[in-house]
């Protein structure tokens, strides 16, 4: 007996000496390389990196359910029609597959918009600049991305302000080297200090030079779409995209019931040059829709099948997402709310219908929050929101981190709070094993009843990976963290952030290839005034 725990006293320092060697390599003095497609190698255990789910999605809705708001959306598209304000192209495709139109309102008898959707493929890659990014879209497979569209971001040292291009590139740089985020995103956080009119060429050179990430284009008007085409054109080369997506757009319904000439504009763009076209109708209960679950699942199904549609007539077999941005209002002061339970319900029927579609499917957010700083609520926000969302099924999962306010601020904090629960959900997808080792007989032989396991040979085969560990310090028992300052999770993370950026480092791409980029955006910009609105 006393050589076992002096046995468990030995090991448990000879853990402690390691793991705080880790830490001060992983926090202080990095050693890494760089392989030769720029991706970056920690000299220490790797992380693993998950893209797919082993196990089963969790269906909410029976078959009878899901027929009710099939129906639904079949008499929406029938009986009210979405309305096509401007594309005089979209109408008259839609004319010609069958649809009646009437002005701008276009009209489909039963089963028409599902039939025209039916051409989408179930699944495909969405490929990266290091093939070793490359994504799948449906199936089994999940891939996480930042948040979207935020034109503030707040950080604990400076606090809340308009979001600038080095913030963008910031937030670029710390989704590189995650392996918990496999997409670089698209508008992460607005650059508020570059023209309206010219930030798309920013944001889009940003992921191409500081990411080897799949990542979004430009979508605020279709000139725009067709820039980062272009763009990524000029680094993967324009016969490659004729026949492989590397790109998406995100195309936003203007819920209820309309798409605009600059959305299926700039869809139409994509998908004619076989780039991904994402359709999210952005329905927040009893403002852009009627008040029960059920009525906005069906009415976004409706309005997405439309889109997807679209984009089906503009080039058959185009790769598309079926996408929501769903929320509830709070119906005493008009808040929007994010991580209520009925949107989480939202979400979970959602991802069936879109897999009823036959389509890949992006969620209706992440781990979004109404909270205005990363706090409990913020995280509790979050936490339901992403747990609804990847136990249903959903291919992409949006806003996977740093949203607060609804949307309207990137917290720095919060984003390395949500990569860490990333890491947490997607290891939790992963399941557990049952072969011989993950028994671990051998160390029951080791021992006898009373010992402790700590110092066996099978604890010190798999102490580095057995559990997941946080990329946020600990702050370990209350003495210790009071020593260190008593730093909240918040603090800790900022340290975190701050030593990612220090870390990252551009991914490999041949000169001619960033120098034709490079000039690209400087004549683009040189060709049109600076318009800020």
């Amino acid at each position: 007996m006393k050589s076992k725990v002096k046995n468990y006293i030995i090991t448990l320092k000879a853990l402690t000496a390691l793991e705080n060697t880790d830490l001060k390599n992983k926090e202080i003095s990095p050693k890494r390389t760089r392989g030769s497609r720029g991706r970056r190698t920690d000299a220490m255990e790797a992380v693993p990196v998950f893209k797919q789910r082993k196990i089963p999605k969790y269906d909410l809705l029976s078959d009878e359910n899901l027929d009710a708001i099939d129906a639904q959306a079949d008499w929406i598209l029938a009986e009210i029609g979405i309305e096509f304000r401007g594309d005089t192209v979209a109408l008259d495709l839609f004319r010609q597959a069958g649809a009646d139109i009437d002005g701008e309102r276009v009209r489909f008898k039963n089963g028409l918009a599902r039939e025209l959707c039916s051409s989408a493929p179930s699944q495909f890659k969405l490929y990266a600049r290091d093939p070793e990014n490359t994504v799948i879209l449906g199936g089994d497979n999940i891939v996480l991305m930042p948040g979207y569209g935020s034109p503030f971001v707040t950080d604990l040292e400076f606090g809340r302000r308009y979001a600038t291009l080095q913030d963008f590139h910031n937030f670029v740089k710390i989704t590189a080297l995650t392996p918990w985020l496999h997409h670089s995103g698209g508008t992460v956080c607005e650059p508020t200090d570059v023209p309206v009119n010219k930030r798309h060429l920013d944001m889009v050179l940003a992921h191409l030079t500081l990411s080897s990430k799949p990542f979004m284009g430009g979508v605020t008007s279709p000139e725009r779409a067709q820039d980062s085409i272009d763009m990524a054109r000029l680094v993967f080369g324009a016969k490659f995209m004729e026949t492989h997506a590397v790109m998406q757009g995100n195309i936003n319904v203007n819920s209820p019931l309309i798409y605009d000439d600059t959305m299926s504009g700039a869809l139409r763009v994509y998908a004619k040059a076989n780039q991904c076209v994402a359709v999210s109708p952005a329905i927040f209960a009893g403002a852009m829709g009627p008040l029960p679950p059920a009525a906005v699942a069906a009415q976004t199904l409706a309005e997405g099948m439309v889109g997807i549609a679209l984009a089906q007539l503009v080039r058959k077999g185009c790769p598309v997402v079926f996408g929501s941005f769903h929320s509830t209002m709070n119906l005493k002061s008009g808040a929007l709310t994010f991580g209520s339970p009925e949107a989480n319900l939202i979400t979970m029927a959602l991802s069936q219908l879109g897999h009823r579609l036959g389509v890949p499917v992006r969620s209706g957010g992440g781990q979004i929050s109404a909270s205005n700083t990363p706090d409990g609520q913020a995280m509790q926000d979050s936490v339901g929101a992403m747990w609804s969302t990847l136990l249903s099924g959903a291919h992409q999962v949006w806003h996977a981190a740093g949203w607060l306010e609804g949307g309207l601020t990137m917290s720095y904090e919060k984003f390395i709070m949500d990569l860490d629960h990333c890491g947490m959900m997607m290891t939790m997808l992963q399941g557990f094993g049952t072969d011989a080792e993950a028994f671990g007989q051998d160390a029951y032989y080791e021992t006898g009843p009373g010992e402790n396991f700590l110092s066996t040979a099978h604890t010190l085969r798999h102490y580095k990976t057995a559990n997941f560990q946080p990329d946020i310090l600990e702050a370990g028992p209350f003495e210790t963290w009071e020593e260190n300052g008593s730093q909240t999770y918040a603090q800790r993370a900022t340290a975190r952030w701050k030593q990612m950026l220090r870390d990252h480092t551009k991914p490999q791409m041949e000169p001619q290839t960033r120098a034709a980029l490079e000039k690209f955006v400087a004549e683009r910009k040189a060709s049109m005034p600076d318009e800020w609105y």
